[in-house]
């Protein structure tokens, strides 16, 4: 029997806000353990907790860009779960009324684009962290720190209806995509900024029936997510074809040997016994609140794609590299706005730019701080206007990584500048030709392809500095 997976994905996003959800305490990563945290994350006795506005803003923004709709009135409620991570035994969550219902985010698949439907997004409170020292485990024990109690979350839950491990990988990639356009959170996966659970099942092909799905947790990276429910659902149907039932679990990835394995009975709404948080009043967002933010929303990533397209005449694969991540698109822009023509500028972010980037494993702010648009504009100029050749242009970004000088200065330092004068050029292509006689007698007759040869023998001799168009000439004009 042919089966197909029902994939439904719920994704924490972790949001840049600089306070916590409850709490004035710092969210900053990497601070020593238990040094970001107060009576209120931690649930003390009498503690009462405040919300942050800055992160019901992100909500909201993350809402009108997925086209979800806002509630008018949403509640708190406590999530009671007992956990060693979790001091005050319950979450402070969203359940019956969240803040915004519906939305879609939209994927490529090889059948075209695709809507996956997001059932709700909602605010929450992260829970703390344990860490499991090799010497204390050893003794029966873990330490607890509870920098992370409280750190804001959004929860993005979708519909079921991502049908395969890549599907589900690029609506990953896409929502990654756009809570960093959006600017509410890092992306940094390494970092816990964005964690999924998936929830799976299967069925015969062309069966509307629903199967028993499972809840696969900890995998902290997108392709993690699509081994993980490739080894999952083939567990599935292994199970099914040999007679077996799907027991309702949830299941751990394991990245080292490639499976799944079960961790607890899957547990029902009923189990976390919801209710009302008693310290948190209900949140009224006004039509005009929510007004001012979608004014103040960035062009969305696909909107910005389709404009490089249809203004700037670049090429779909351009225009999808260049605004995969906002700052790259931005730093793009820039450089066009010195006057450049779009798609060269593009050819070198995308080149040169990138492979620093992912050399140095570095972001694009870092990388601007050394070369700014104005200086790769000006960089571009000079092989525009034939100043130096493209090969030479690459030596001089090179120079540019360090040196903060003008191109046009590094150029007239190293005495880069491209030779295009005419007699000279003449006298060094007759060397070349004198050098090899059996090429030219080949050329001559009919093998030219060794055009290229030549002109590569020119650009040695004078080191890349030739220019290449009156080289190519040149060349021609003496073989006749």
């Amino acid at each position: 029997m042919e089966y197909e997976a029902v994939i439904g994905l719920e994704v924490h996003v972790q949001l840049l806000t600089e306070s916590k959800m409850f709490c004035g305490c710092s969210t900053k990563f990497g601070a020593e353990p238990n040094t970001q945290a107060c009576p209120v994350c931690l649930g003390f006795p009498g503690v009462l907790p405040v919300l942050n506005k800055r992160a019901v803003e992100f909500a909201i923004r993350m809402a009108l860009a997925v086209e979800g709709e806002i509630q008018p009135f949403c509640v708190f409620a406590r999530k009671s779960y007992f956990y060693p991570d979790l001091p005050k035994g319950y979450q402070i969550s969203q359940y019956e009324l969240p803040l915004c219902l519906g939305g879609y985010i939209e994927i490529e698949t090889d059948g075209g684009k695709k809507r996956v439907g997001i059932t709700r997004i909602h605010l929450e409170e992260d829970a703390g962290k344990l860490v499991h020292e090799e010497a204390y485990v050893e003794a029966g024990t873990s330490l607890f720190d509870g920098n992370r109690c409280g750190v804001p979350l959004l929860e993005i839950v979708s519909e079921p209806d991502i049908r395969s491990p890549k599907e589900a990988h690029d609506y990953l990639v896409r929502l990654r995509q756009l809570v960093m356009y959006l600017g509410i959170c890092d992306g940094n996966m390494e970092e816990g900024s964005i964690r999924c659970d998936a929830n799976v099942s299967i069925r015969p092909k062309g069966s509307k029936e629903l199967g028993t799905k499972t809840e696969v947790k900890n995998m902290n990276s997108f392709r993690n997510v699509q081994r993980a429910l490739e080894a999952e659902i083939s567990r599935q149907i292994k199970i099914l074809e040999a007679g077996g039932k799907i027991e309702q679990e949830t299941l751990l990835w394991d990245p080292e040997r490639e499976v799944v394995e079960p961790m607890r009975s899957k547990e029902f709404a009923h189990d976390y016994r919801y209710f009302p948080d008693p310290d948190l009043v209900p949140l009224y967002i006004e039509k005009e609140w929510i007004e001012k933010v979608r004014s103040e929303l960035p062009e969305l990533p696909w909107r910005r794609k389709e404009r490089f397209v249809a203004e700037l005449g670049l090429p779909e694969y351009d225009s999808e590299v260049l605004t995969s991540e906002r700052e790259i698109a931005d730093y793009f822009e820039d450089v066009v706005a010195f006057g450049v023509p779009p798609k060269a500028a593009s050819n070198w972010v995308m080149g040169e730019v990138l492979r620093v980037l992912k050399e140095e494993h570095i972001g694009m702010e870092a990388f601007r701080e050394r070369i700014g648009p104005d200086r790769l504009a000006g960089l571009i100029k000079l092989v525009q206007a034939g100043t130096i050749s493209g090969s030479i242009a690459k030596k001089v970004f090179e120079e540019m990584r360090t040196d903060p000088s003008s191109p046009k200065e590094i150029v007239e330092k190293k005495g880069l500048a491209q030779i295009s004068d005419e007699a000279e050029l003449s006298r060094i292509v007759e060397e070349v030709l004198s050098e090899h006689p059996q090429e030219v007698e080949r050329y001559r007759a009919g093998k030219v392809q060794l055009l290229g040869f030549f002109v590569g023998q020119v650009m040695k001799k004078t080191r890349g500095k030739a220019n290449p168009k009156l080289v190519n000439q040149l060349i021609r004009d003496k073989l006749g």
